[in-house]
């Protein structure tokens, strides 16, 4: 009997058609990390049962991020176009059983191997187009350089409309990026049932923590920052517009993922 293979569908007789192979996944990437403020009420509504709003109610990250990407054989690296996409979501601040958490609400993404994986991690993606400020090892006029003064935006949208846009003004390098984007992010895997009577009754509803490994950092630029979100009639990005926007940050992240903790079943 054949046997059809791969780790996602759509499954194949040699298994190289699935949306995404099997883990570990590893994962290097430009990041511009923006602290903000939201109405603490809004950015309660967002959490799942058992995670519970931060001490510091309303405190929120926007990330924009251009990744690279691939799997232990590294294949991907040899067919850039598998390997490469950018992503913009936001997380908020939370704990989980008394230990601070982030939780990750909205986030789009470019490619659809990142959105089928992420779906397996639990992050809610969906597809969007972004686009980051790209630094080279060159100088130009075209590279705003990772120096003093340097101003690195990024900018999301989807469905043909503006969901975000950021930008940090580099100041001085420091010693670790915001204590929000270190804590675990703890995500929500749900998936739904279609047959009729069940429609509110996922097949799938759980609290996870993804386990990101071999974790390592580039130089870290902090400065000043803006962003504003935006309203659209198709998401709710909106109501988390920032009341207050916090410090900014660019570097360059790598880690690999070969794992996933069930916290609990909701």
């Amino acid at each position: 009997m054949l046997v059809l293979k791969g780790y996602t569908l759509p499954l194949s007789p040699n298994g190289i058609a699935n949306h995404v192979s099997a883990p570990p996944w590893h994962f290097v990437g430009d990041l511009l990390v923006i602290e903000f403020w939201a109405d603490p009420e809004a950015a309660a509504a967002t959490l799942p049962d058992r995670l519970v709003p931060h001490e510091d109610s309303g405190r929120m990250t926007a990330m924009f991020i251009d990744w690279q990407s691939c799997g232990d054989t590294r294949s991907e690296l040899r067919d850039p176009i598998r390997a490469q996409y950018r992503e913009f979501l936001v997380t908020v601040a939370a704990t989980h059983n008394g230990r601070d958490v982030a939780y990750c609400p909205y986030i789009w993404v470019t490619a659809d191997f990142s959105l089928v994986r992420g779906l397996i991690q639990g992050f809610p993606k969906k597809l969007g187009s972004v686009a980051v400020t790209r630094a080279y090892d060159v100088e130009s006029p075209a590279s705003p350089g990772l120096k003093k003064g340097a101003t690195f935006c990024g900018t999301a949208a989807a469905n043909d409309r503006r969901l975000a846009s950021g930008s940090v003004t580099l100041d001085h390098t420091t010693e670790a990026p915001s204590p929000h984007f270190t804590v675990p992010i703890v995500n929500m895997r749900y998936f739904p049932r279609l047959d009729a009577g069940h429609h509110g009754d996922p097949a799938v509803h759980e609290l996870v923590r993804v386990a990101a490994n071999d974790r390592s950092f580039s130089e870290i630029w902090e400065g000043d920052a803006e962003l504003e979100l935006y309203e659209t009639p198709d998401d709710e990005l909106g109501a988390l517009a920032p009341l207050r926007v916090g410090r900014g940050f660019r570097f360059s992240y790598a880690y690999s993922v070969n794992d996933l903790k069930i916290l609990e079943q909701l």
